[in-house]
């Protein structure tokens, strides 16, 4: 909990409840006053001067501390009901709390400034060292694919009459496969802004989930030339309310993930079942799966595992974020065999489908 957000309130708010605070404890303390003395008391206050030094602007405080000497020389110091002192000890005790109160109230604000300064500064050097991170990984990402477009737009241009039919397909297909490169790192960006600015809510239609299963398929079927993605639709699964670009998003890039990281010939699997309060998605693969001592660390942004090449570490961030927005759930575990499992659950209501065309 971020107690410093009481510096957001407007300085009318801060000054009435930093009042309301010393009213407040005084009163107690008023019930008080015969079991505890009027010594323990300026204690009492001058911890309620404390918290609002933690809590507002150095202003507030300060009317807070004044406040809590005046009523405790007027409720607690005899004769009470009156500013009047009668000894120099209680009159040198009243001198002393007012400057303590005061020395306490600047202190304790000046220290909570400087906290706050380091946590800035530290907060600072993380989103520094994270956009480092992302501007080298996209210096690679982004450049690779943009030199293969211009390289062979070049060669068509250059040698468009020389090249034999085989190779101006080799060519285009080279650049659709780094256009497509292109927009998957454009569409992970763009998404990542959304998550970040907080504005990602979900547009619910009844969706049927093979299908989206089967149109995730389709487009990660170049990158699964090397590879066997295998689903077995069920035909009697119900339909299902909830945001269908955003469940394919997310089962795209959790496949695309697998496909980049494990090696040729492995096995992707998709299922996806019904559950109690919504759908179940599974998507393994038969790869070597995660470090154990990782596993935690794989839906941070930006994070990459060691040795692997490619990506920006956006991908299985961005998988978290949208099914965190759908009010769902991502766990990821290693296999027993080999390999990882992905179980995504997302609470949706649900449908089902008629079969019986007749009745």
């Amino acid at each position: 909990m971020d107690l410093l957000r009481t510096r957001n309130y407007s300085k009318r708010k801060q000054y009435t409840i930093s009042i309301l605070i010393i009213v407040f404890t005084s009163t107690i303390c008023f019930f008080l006053v015969n079991f505890v003395g009027y010594g323990a008391v300026a204690l009492i206050l001058l911890m309620a001067v404390s918290l609002n030094a933690i809590l507002f602007d150095i202003f507030p405080v300060m009317i807070s501390a004044l406040l809590s000497a005046l009523i405790w020389n007027f409720f607690f110091i005899p004769p009470t009901l009156t500013f009047h002192i009668e000894t120099p000890e209680d009159g040198l005790m009243f001198l002393m709390y007012f400057v303590i109160a005061s020395i306490n109230a600047v202190l304790t604000f000046k220290i909570r400034e400087f906290e706050k300064k380091q946590r800035d500064e530290e907060e600072g050097l993380k989103s520094i060292a994270l956009y480092n991170t992302l501007l080298n990984s996209l210096s690679h990402e982004l450049r690779t694919p943009i030199a293969t477009i211009i390289g062979a737009v070049d060669t068509i241009k250059d040698n468009g009459s020389k090249l034999s039919d085989s190779n101006r397909i080799e060519l285009y297909s080279e650049i659709e496969i780094a256009g497509l490169r292109l927009n998957r790192q454009v569409e992970n960006l763009l998404s990542m802004s959304r998550l970040e600015a907080g504005v990602i809510k979900p547009k619910k239609d009844w969706c049927d989930i093979n299908e989206i299963i089967f149109s995730t398929i389709r487009r990660n079927q170049k990158d699964a030339l090397d590879h066997e993605i295998i689903f077995e639709p069920k035909e009697h699964l119900p339909l299902f309310k909830l945001d269908g670009i955003l469940l394919e998003h997310i089962l795209h890039n959790i496949v695309h993930n697998a496909l980049q990281h494990t090696p040729k010939n492995s096995i992707v699997t998709i299922e996806a079942n019904e559950s109690k309060g919504g759908c179940i998605l599974i998507v393994s693969d038969n790869g070597k799966g995660f470090p154990e001592n990782e596993l935690g660390s794989v839906f941070k942004k930006f994070y990459r595992l060691d040795n692997t090449v490619g990506g920006t570490g956006l991908g299985l961030s961005i998988v978290k974020g949208f099914t965190k927005a759908m009010d769902g759930k991502v766990q990821l575990e290693n296999r027993k065999e080999s390999g990882s499992l992905f179980t995504i659950s997302i609470p949706a209501e649900k449908t089902p489908i008629n079969t019986d065309e007749n009745g």
